[in-house]
């Protein structure tokens, strides 16, 4: 077990830091946001502090009610939770005299007249942990901790994976790069990597720009990430660009069918862009000649698109825009490739993003459909026949992805849904990447949906 490094803060503000995260979450706000306006000095304590409370958020708030049933005021109820997760059987960032005794000084200064009241609920849990632990089995948040219609909505799409795919969202995700080809392959990057002290390697032949490190490193520390070298990327996210450009080939070609390559001079757009990792990737496999459109709806999200592409040395024309309002943006040039990386619930992230599973609710899995379906409309007319159309979400809901897919066929007889053996459809973040059909992979990737459309030219 260890303490804070003396330059550090101090533990009492860490745990302050990482309260106040954690409420911001249960009262709704993201905690990507709030960690923007967190004090620089606090903020890495803060957001690792605060990924463990939430990844543990069912436990500790069922834990918290046994041990105080009448619920104290918030900030005191967030540090209480904060705590306890921290104190959890497993955990040993910290000694338990220490949190205790740090977790009593952060009372002292954020509610003075509750100190005494946080330091006999914890201790009591010190004294009673194992028999408290237990008495949570029954619970069905505090043993998974998702919401309960989260556990639902797994068991109904995925009955045999539903329980794998919870413990897999509790994971510390891989970090993932993605080696730019412009400035050398990935296995000289690699050499790099290692001459640096990094230890890494290939996610597997589904990847081929993919290296995996052993452990995650800050962006600064990587080899040329500032001079475009490399990107950070999770595995599932780098299929995008190969599927839509076609250096990955659908498994049902007819004999004798041609499968092209969308590369010098294609028109190609990227519907929902930000913050940039697909568009950037879409210009590194053609060779920064695409002609790309870029867009979103969110006009300062797309200042991380712009800077990313600069980073890398890329173009596009990146525009302010809602896809779905087409006469507001489009010249009327049909496209040959569309990415449409659609807005959702963001289920198939939680490892990247614990506190998506506690601000979703399940009235926003139908309206997130609704806004994926209208944008799938509005820009299906916009494609050359022919041409092609990726629809992607990070989620695992069948309601995001497979259906939304069936309902669309279902609506538009000159869609054609292409399929692959590997790499699209229904990825989850399993240990095999297991769907309902065999094994897509080998690397642990988040969670994905991949439909390729062709339109059918004209009879």
């Amino acid at each position: 077990m260890s303490t804070p490094h003396p330059s550090s803060p101090p533990l009492h503000r860490l745990l302050s830091a990482g309260a106040d995260a954690v409420q911001a979450v249960r009262d709704g706000h993201s905690l990507t946001e709030w960690l923007t306006r967190c004090p620089a000095d606090v903020r890495p304590g803060a957001q690792a502090l605060s990924f463990t409370v939430l990844r543990r958020l069912g436990a500790v708030q069922a834990l918290r009610a046994r041990l105080a049933p009448k619920a104290p005021p918030p900030r005191v109820d967030a540090l209480l939770v904060t705590a306890l997760a921290l104190l959890w059987p497993g955990e040993t960032a910290y000694t338990e005299h220490t949190l205790v005794d740090q977790a009593v000084e952060a009372a002292r200064r954020r509610a003075p007249k509750n100190a005494g009241f946080v330091n006999a609920v914890l201790r009591r849990f010190l004294r009673e942990r194992e028999a408290l632990v237990a008495a949570l089995q029954d619970d069905p948040i505090a043993t998974w901790n998702h919401p309960r219609w989260w556990q639902e909505q797994l068991q109904r799409d995925w009955p045999d994976h539903w329980q794998a795919l919870l413990s897999a969202n509790q994971q510390r995700p891989p970090m993932t790069l993605r080696v730019n080809p412009a400035q050398g392959s990935p296995s000289h990057y690699l050499d790099r990597l290692t001459e640096a002290g990094i230890a890494a390697h290939p996610a597997g032949d589904l990847w081929p720009q993919a290296l995996v490190l052993d452990e995650p490193r800050p962006v600064q520390a990587l080899p040329g990430f500032a001079e475009g070298d490399a990107s950070v990327q999770d595995a599932s996210a780098q299929l995008a660009a190969p599927l839509l450009l076609g250096t990955m080939a659908p498994q049902d070609l007819a004999p004798g069918e041609h499968w092209p390559m969308l590369g010098a001079g294609a028109h190609v757009l990227d519907a929902c862009s930000a913050p940039g990792g697909k568009t950037a990737h879409l210009q590194e496999l053609a060779g920064n000649r695409l002609d790309l459109l870029a867009l979103d709806t969110d006009a300062k999200r797309l200042e991380r698109v712009q800077q990313n592409l600069e980073r890398l040395q890329l173009t596009a024309r990146v525009t302010p825009a809602d896809a779905r309002n087409t006469q507001a943006w489009w010249d009327g040039r049909p496209f040959d490739g569309i990415l449409l990386d659609a807005p959702c619930s963001a289920s198939g992230i939680v490892r990247r993003h614990p506190d998506v599973r506690w601000l979703r609710r399940a009235t926003d899995i139908p309206a997130l459909a609704q806004i994926q379906s209208e944008l799938l409309e509005a820009l299906w007319p916009l494609l050359k026949p022919g041409g092609r159309l990726l629809y992607a979400t990070c989620s695992v809901f069948k309601a995001e992805g497979q259906d939304q897919i069936d309902a669309f066929l279902q609506r538009h007889g000159d869609a054609r849904w292409r399929q692959f053996t590997r790499g699209a459809g229904h990825l989850l973040p399993l240990a095999d990447n297991a769907s309902q059909e065999p094994p897509r992979g080998a690397a642990v990737t988040d969670g994905f949906f991949y439909a390729l459309l062709q339109k059918l030219p004209s009879a």
